[in-house]
């Protein structure tokens, strides 16, 4: 299920129709089901009434036989909790709920956080484990005790380091469902282990690795590794030379011609000068030549 961005017009407004046209691609090329307004979705960056928007956008683009998940992410659990609600309105199949960001919070603070939101919850909730963003992190400790609760139902381990994704995997592998989150770098690893899905960015830019579930579980490996080492190059494209993960997927995407690109949303700034020209340079070396084929 690819973390789809958030376009935004040239006035700066969300655009719900390339949101819309994005999801349509990707579904169409084989995706599940999207989750929007995450961390790729410039989450930070909306307002109460624009990740609403946003949620009844995806929701329909997705269609009823996709699952739309959409980032509830909040620091306090009220707000979460908001969020949830105004997501089982839009009609989503569940909700991305990352751990507080910026306040530092024991373990016991953390766990007394997503028991509140689960309390309340009027819809299924995938924990989000991103300690790189959110500082707070999901160990495999604190995902033992919170599988318990009803309302969740999965997690989104995001941690980019394997041995705490496996350990995670150990502990909550068929209670609930594990999704890879950096699938571009550890997805082919993480399929062989037992993860229950993929979730990530770059389907956004390069259908190859939304593919590579299927690539993997058909036995195809020699293709699955070969997507692997080139989604390994193209994470470290996106994230050197003064370049950013988000941003660089927005100006990907357009200099591929695909809908969902643009500007983000400041504090995060356009991809430019030479740091553009680096990206457009590995992304012809990487992708066009797929995409043409294609």
């Amino acid at each position: 299920m690819p973390a789809i961005t958030t376009p935004f017009d040239p006035s700066g407004a969300v655009d719900h129709d390339a949101l819309a046209a994005n999801i349509r691609r990707l579904r169409e090329a084989g995706a599940t089901g999207v989750v929007a307004a995450g961390c790729t979705g410039e989450f930070w960056a909306l307002t109460e009434a624009e990740r609403g928007a946003i949620y009844r956008s995806a929701v329909a683009a997705t269609g009823p036989d996709g699952t739309a998940i959409v980032g509830a992410g909040a620091i306090t659990p009220g707000a979460v909790i908001e969020a949830l609600h105004d997501a089982a309105e839009a009609g989503a199949d569940g909700a991305l709920v990352l751990p507080p960001y910026f306040v530092h919070l024991s373990e016991a603070e953390l766990i007394a956080h997503y028991e509140t939101v689960a309390r309340d919850a009027p819809l299924p909730i995938v924990l989000y484990n991103i300690p790189g963003n959110a500082w707070n992190q999901l160990s495999p400790a604190v995902v033992d005790i919170l599988a318990d609760l009803d309302a969740v139902v999965a997690i989104k381990e995001s941690s980019g380091d394997w041995l705490n994704f496996h350990a995670t995997l150990d502990v909550a592998k068929g209670r609930i469902r594990v999704f890879c989150g950096p699938s571009s770098t550890i997805g082919t690893a993480a399929i062989l282990a037992g993860c229950d899905g993929l979730i990530d960015c770059f389907p956004n830019v390069w259908l190859p690795i939304l593919h590579l579930w299927d690539d993997v579980r058909a036995g195809r490996m020699d293709l699955a590794w070969r997507v692997q080492a080139q989604a390994q190059e193209m994470t470290r494209l996106f994230t050197t030379e003064g370049r950013t993960l988000y941003p660089a997927t927005k100006a990907a995407m357009d200099h591929l011609g695909l809908p969902g690109g643009g500007a983000p949303r400041p504090p995060l700034r356009p991809v430019d000068g030479h740091a553009l020209i680096g990206l457009k340079q590995g992304l012809d070396a990487i992708v066009a030549p797929a995409h043409t084929a294609a």
